[in-house]
């Protein structure tokens, strides 16, 4: 019986070993590639596009001008989904992530175990949440950038195709899901994982457009680290 006991006692001992191994590992390797840079800050110009990378605290949002001689994003995302429709907005965010987190977590206090579970390990599908504004306010949580029509034309490529469209070429919305009056959700292509969150998908699209990124991230303190 002793040795049984003991046995189980090993057990977990080294199984909890392992699991605070991994989430160590895990941090020091987002630590140390998230301050690797990649890109570089386009300067303004005549011609440049303003945007805007945006975070919660936790999420990180692509910002875009609603419309430009390149697109106009609410002939695809329409101000008619949200509550308010509100066409009077001139910028709307773009955001990737888990679907399970964005439409059952609209706070911390609403987290489930399942819900965390399932995100972190491949079990889940993805959204787009999707966010009018006026103009976003520069700060800590908000960063400016500028982007050149080519290198703007790469990101428009990137959001569309992280889009699922149904069999008419449409974004495919999802109804009744909102946090606010500003804001919509649709389905979205990928899975969410622990190598590849909100964030990654951000700072991928920063990479796209060759704009200031981490080389990795999986949080947003990643990217806002190339903006100080």
């Amino acid at each position: 019986m002793a040795t049984t006991l003991q046995k189980i006692g090993k057990g977990i001992t080294y199984t909890s070993a392992g699991i605070v191994g991994a989430v160590a590992l895990y941090l020091g390797t987002s630590f140390v590639l998230s301050r690797i840079p990649v890109g570089s800050r386009t300067p303004p110009s005549q011609d440049t596009i303003t945007a805007y990378i945006l975070s919660n605290g936790v999420h990180t949002d692509i910002v875009l001008p609603v419309r430009t001689p390149q697109i106009d994003w609410s002939e695809i995302i329409p101000y008619t989904d949200t509550p308010a429709s509100d066409t009077t907005m001139n910028y709307v965010g773009f955001g990737w992530g888990d679907k399970g987190f964005y439409l059952d977590t609209p706070t911390w206090a609403d987290l489930k175990v399942s819900t965390a579970f399932e995100a972190m390990f491949w079990l889940s599908s993805s959204a787009m949440h999707t966010t009018f504004y006026h103009r976003p306010s520069e700060g800590p949580d908000c960063v400016r950038i500028n982007l050149s029509p080519a290198d703007y034309a790469r990101l428009i490529q990137f959001i569309k195709t992280s889009f699922r469209y149904d069999a008419q070429g449409r974004v495919q919305h999802i109804a009744g899901h909102s946090y606010g009056r500003y804001d919509a959700f649709y389905e979205a292509k990928r899975v969410y994982n622990l190598f590849y969150t909100c964030n990654t998908w951000a700072n991928d699209g920063l990479k796209v457009a060759n704009q200031k990124a981490a080389l990795w991230t999986p949080f947003d303190s990643g990217i806002f680290y190339q903006y100080r």
